[in-house]
């Protein structure tokens, strides 16, 4: 791998900015000097120090985002929306796209990455991971939706994954489903005749905001990755 995209996917700047620090002297491989930018490194062997500061090279990213309305899952912008990538512009460089979709007018946790191959998988029915949402409702909610959510609510002629609904008062309930089809938490509950006024996804897989305030995320930790792979290569 070159110098300079080494430099760059590791998240130190842009491949104009790392070319100027190597060209200024600022970059040792191995405590030898590199002026050249298409220098070769290997990134699992060779040492790369900027400053005198080791410079770890990481592939893929994985950023939890608690998304905020008025955003689209998306990396570009919709029906004048601005796009979910645009609070994390930070790692633009990393080209994050988001795992699935949220509404624009639902909240909650939102997983970006680069990682096509996990993100496919884990947005597929095939490895059944938990997407968990807080629903509110604008009428009360009917007892016989629950075994019906867990017969699989038929939907355009097409019976859907079981899915687990918790009522947690008169108008609010929680619901858990693997699937995610169009507008399909909102299309579920208008089956029965009532409207989602409010929605927030509580939790993907075992993924939850935490602390993190609507517009505000991190990086996942290297347990979380490594137990959202576990979570699709078992299965």
């Amino acid at each position: 791998m070159r110098l300079d995209k080494y430099l760059s996917n590791a998240g130190i700047g842009s491949r104009k900015d790392v070319k100027k620090m190597i060209k200024d002297e600022r970059v040792l491989v191995n405590n030898h000097l590199v002026k050249s930018e298409k220098f070769n490194v290997d990134e699992n062997k060779d040492i790369v120090l900027l400053d005198n500061q080791k410079i770890d090279y990481r592939q893929f990213y994985y950023v939890l985002i608690n998304k905020p309305q008025n955003y689209v899952s998306s990396t570009l912008m919709e029906r004048n929306y601005p796009p979910i990538t645009d609070l994390v512009s930070e790692y633009s460089f990393a080209n994050l796209f988001p795992v699935g979709r949220l509404d624009v007018d639902t909240v909650g946790v939102l997983l970006l990455t680069n990682n096509g191959t996990l993100a496919h998988k884990l947005i597929s029915p095939k490895y059944h991971v938990d997407k968990v949402y807080l629903v509110e409702t604008d009428y009360p909610l009917q007892k016989e939706m629950i075994v019906a959510f867990e017969k699989g609510v038929i939907l355009d002629g097409e019976r859907l994954l079981p899915a687990k609904l918790e009522i947690l008062s008169t108008n609010k309930a929680r619901v858990t489903i693997h699937q995610g089809k169009y507008h399909q938490v909102k299309r579920m509950f208008a089956h029965y005749g009532l409207t989602v006024i409010a929605l927030e996804r509580e939790k993907f897989a075992f993924l939850t905001k935490g602390n993190l305030k609507q517009g505000e995320y991190r990086l996942l930790t290297d347990e979380e990755v490594n137990n959202l792979i576990s979570l699709v290569e078992m299965k």
